[in-house]
């Protein structure tokens, strides 16, 4: 459990409802930015779902990495959403022309400061799946490879190289100055719920 909240979870375990608050305030932004790539327009629902599998289960929670339980509990939600909707999580297919950049560290690092966006969040939704929830995991939601790793049930090693593609490639669409389209683009975060007729294209490419 990070330093910073462990006495906000602690209060709120014994019931004092302003440090739940805190912990609300500390990782709502996050966590709905987590659930745009995941479910796109439903990620708000979902983000209920979740805070109240938190509150519910708060109790029973013994310590460790709070955040990291968070998220996985925001995670379990959104694939059991995507399941119920019969629809695949809106990490779109990989942009086609894209191949794996050279870059130096400089340049992931200021794709990272510039995360936090409307247009950096959108372009991570064109990553490769694997390497957008590893972004989004880390620079978004704070997690370290070790504890990222957990939630997403992969090796730390694996979760860094992804993390360190994504950030390549989405420094790389930074400095080109692409952009997502207009609302009328199916490559728009978060993608309008309404089916379309080449929605058999956009099954993700990613296994």
């Amino acid at each position: 459990m990070t330093d910073d909240l462990t006495g906000a979870v602690l209060a709120a375990q014994a019931g004092d409802e302003e440090s739940f608050r805190v912990l609300y305030r500390s990782l709502q932004p996050g966590l709905l930015r987590y659930l745009t790539a995941l479910v796109g327009a439903d990620a708000e629902d979902v983000a209920s779902e979740t805070w109240l599998q938190i509150a519910r289960d708060l109790s029973r929670f013994t310590g460790g990495e709070f955040r990291a339980w968070a998220v996985t509990i925001a995670r379990n939600r959104a694939m059991d959403h995507l399941r119920r909707q019969r629809r695949r999580p809106s990490l779109p297919v990989p942009v086609q022309d894209l191949s794996d950049l050279a870059g130096d560290a400089d340049t992931a690092e200021r794709a990272g400061e510039s995360i936090g966006t409307e247009s950096a969040l959108a372009l991570i939704s064109t990553l490769p799946p694997r390497e957008a929830e590893a972004v989004l995991l880390r620079a978004v939601m704070g997690l370290d490879a070790e504890t990222a790793g957990r939630v997403l049930g992969r090796r730390p090693g694996a979760v860094r190289t992804a993390a360190h593609r994504g950030l390549r490639r989405l420094a790389a669409m930074l400095e080109r100055g692409d952009a997502p389209r207009s609302s009328d683009d199916e490559r728009v975060v978060p993608p309008r719920p309404r089916p379309t007729p080449h929605a058999s294209r956009a099954e993700p490419a990613d296994g």
